[in-house]
């Protein structure tokens, strides 16, 4: 045990998806906030690794991607175990290989492909179609008995048709998508399905993998489609690009198809989600952004923060440097708890209060620097709308039993909000 050393019980929080589920993740980052902002974990099973709890250090390694490094190493949180059948399946430390793993040369160009249809003026174009989306969301929430479960009845399905809609996907399909995101980002979850009848590791990954294929294998289908029937969709667009003159290896095409259509709507429900409970639980929140609509943009961007769907992001060093004092090696391993740096006491106010006057609210949910994500204009926009849509019919809201939370250390929110409302 060194200076540098995280506390054991503490280090085995941080690896344990429970954790992430319970106010424990929450007392952890507030412990090493103030004992060790940058220290090392060393659980058993794990190759040690850098834990990054601070805002401002997240913010510098973010923006640092020649030094702190996304393709190295894996991405999200693999024990030693995990990370060889990675390697052994694919060649890499990655079961997918999308824009979340790449470095520079590789990032800019695959990232560049799709840019333009995340900027805010060509997502404007879609706003009206959005709108529909969100007044048939609105209109299925009217028709429910005063009860609800807020993330299976609204909170998952709008996001998923939105990006499903801009992504190509038919609507018959909708529910797979679903199903795979679900396995894909909560496969530590004691619900998820697939997953039940894992008994060992070897078992788990070998279900992991699997979850990958079927990803691979739908989307093998809708390239050879788009290529024979093109149409104004990111599928067609992502069947017929180049890079360097050559069609997409299928790695990274499937990759690329993976992370829009999982990271594109799983995140958004999370903190979708996030902003009802917010409305059903702070006094006078409600009645407040009902009265005055423009206050919409602040109630989703502290939803943004307050959820920071993606917990955790993993980076490699590729050189000796310094950091708060402290000397990282070459092949150092550094977690990114962006959670942690969204409750950052240097930085909000009562950080663990739900709060809409954060002004600026310099949440960084959606990270920083070249890996910013590229969704987060259209996330924005489709809450946005949501809750135009939705706020104006809603009298009043309440808790109506309690909020379950998904069990994973990468992609986390709410799993069950049981809500009683009443329509104005």
């Amino acid at each position: 045990m060194t200076e540098r050393s995280i506390p054991a019980d503490i280090a085995r929080k941080l690896v344990a998806a429970p954790t992430y589920a319970s106010e424990e993740l929450y007392d952890a980052y507030r412990w090493l906030r103030a004992n060790n902002p940058l220290g090392v974990a060393e659980p058993e099973g794990f190759d040690p690794f850098w834990v990054v709890t601070k805002h401002a250090d997240i913010l510098e390694i973010s923006r640092n991607n020649a030094l702190f490094l996304s393709g190295e190493r894996g991405t999200t949180l693999m024990n030693k175990d995990g990370e060889a059948r990675a390697r052994a399946v694919t060649g890499t430390p990655h079961l997918v290989r999308s824009l979340v793993q790449m470095d520079e040369p590789d990032h800019m160009k695959y990232r560049l492909l799709t840019q333009a249809w995340f900027m805010p003026a060509n997502i404007r174009k879609r706003e009206e179609a959005i709108r529909e989306l969100a007044k048939k969301a609105a209109d299925d929430f009217a028709s429910l008995p005063g009860r609800c479960e807020f993330i299976k009845d609204v909170a998952s399905h709008y996001p998923l048709r939105v990006v499903m809609n801009i992504l190509g996907v038919p609507e018959e399909d909708f529910g797979r998508m679903l199903r795979l995101t679900q396995e894909l980002f909560g496969a530590s979850d004691p619900d998820t399905e697939r997953f039940k009848a894992a008994l060992s590791d070897e078992q788990f990954a070998q279900l992991l993998i699997s979850v990958v294929q079927d990803f691979t294998d739908y989307f093998e289908q809708i390239t050879a489609d788009r290529r024979a029937n093109p149409r104004d969709d990111l599928a067609t667009l992502l069947a017929q690009a180049e890079i360097d003159g050559a069609s997409l290896p299928p790695f990274e095409r499937t990759g690329y198809y993976t992370i829009v259509a999982t990271a594109g709507h799983d995140t958004t429900s999370s903190s979708t989600a996030a902003a009802m409970w917010g409305l059903a639980t702070v006094p006078g929140l409600l009645e407040r952004v009902r009265a005055d609509l423009s206050l919409v943009p602040a109630l989703i961007e502290e939803a943004i923060r307050w959820a920071t769907p993606v917990k955790t992001f993993m980076r490699s060093a590729s050189a000796d440097t310094q950091l708060r004092g402290r000397e990282i090696k070459q092949g150092d391993w550094l977690m990114l708890c962006y959670a942690s740096g969204n409750r950052d006491e240097e930085v909000f106010a009562n950080p663990d209060s739900f709060d809409i006057d954060r002004k600026p609210n310099r949440q960084i949910a959606f990270g920083n620097g070249a890996h910013l994500c590229l969704g987060q204009h259209l996330a924005r926009m489709e809450m946005r709308i949501l809750f135009e849509e939705l706020l104006p019919r809603l009298k009043s809201v309440r808790l109506d039993g309690e909020p379950r939370y998904v069990e994973s250390f990468f992609v986390n929110g709410l799993k069950t909000l049981p809500i009683a409302f009443e329509l104005a």
